[in-house]
């Protein structure tokens, strides 16, 4: 029975990852027609439902470690995915102002490259229960750059957001209201900022022990 379901549970994250780096792959190919046809002013239109559907889909990993389908610990998923699904939702799709800067170009090209190369690794690696040694060094090593230029670009679109955020009050809930609670959206989008500060460093030096780990164990092989 158990390895009924270690079958099982191999095939559905196997399903899942392939299905997900297809999403990715359309992203990039979008975005990179986008950028080459008509600039960067048009890469958001191009790529805004699979890229929302793509972005959205990894909630789906929160719950993987949740309920311990996978080892990866929700304490590093969930900031990550988290700050992911803010940019795509609370950004782009709720402020169609930012939705033309060039910051958006960087965004999808370092989230599209950083995925396709990470549910690669880990869709071959359900589905063949391993994977080569050149798509193993590249899911360690690629964030050294991808991981900068994304949450520059996460924290750009914030920051370039905050205006609009604060003129519209989208979101943004006053009282006197029958739950007595408040909510102001532009503070929440500034605290957000404010995570990134130490966030974006302890998440980064946590990928370095990761890759570390990973490479050495190459290196032994």
């Amino acid at each position: 029975m158990a390895s009924f379901f270690s079958t099982v549970k191999r095939i559905y994250l196997a399903i899942y990852n392939w299905a997900v780096f297809t999403g990715w792959i359309q992203v990039l190919i979008f975005a990179i027609k986008a950028l080459n046809e008509s600039g960067p002013a048009a890469v958001y239109d191009a790529v805004e439902k699979p890229l929302q559907l793509a972005q959205t889909a990894a909630i789906l990993e929160i719950i993987h470690g949740l309920i311990e389908l996978v080892r990866s610990p929700v304490s590093a998923t969930l900031p990550q995915i988290g700050s992911r699904l803010f940019v795509t939702w609370g950004i782009l799709h709720s402020f169609p102002e930012t939705r033309t800067h060039i910051l958006v170009s960087s965004l999808v090209i370092s989230w599209s490259l950083t995925e396709i190369i990470r549910y690669s690794f880990f869709g071959m690696k359900e589905a063949l229960g391993f994977t080569p040694s050149w798509l193993l060094w590249l899911r360690y090593s690629t964030f050294l750059l991808l991981y900068p230029t994304g949450i520059t670009s996460e924290v750009g679109l914030i920051y370039i957001a905050l205006p609009y955020i604060k003129a519209s009050e989208k979101f943004c809930f006053r009282m006197p209201n029958k739950w007595n609670f408040c909510f102001d959206y532009y503070f929440a989008s500034l605290a957000v900022l404010g995570i990134y500060v130490p966030g974006s460093p302890h998440m980064y030096t946590y990928m370095l022990g990761q890759r570390k780990k990973a490479l050495s164990k190459l290196k032994a092989a």
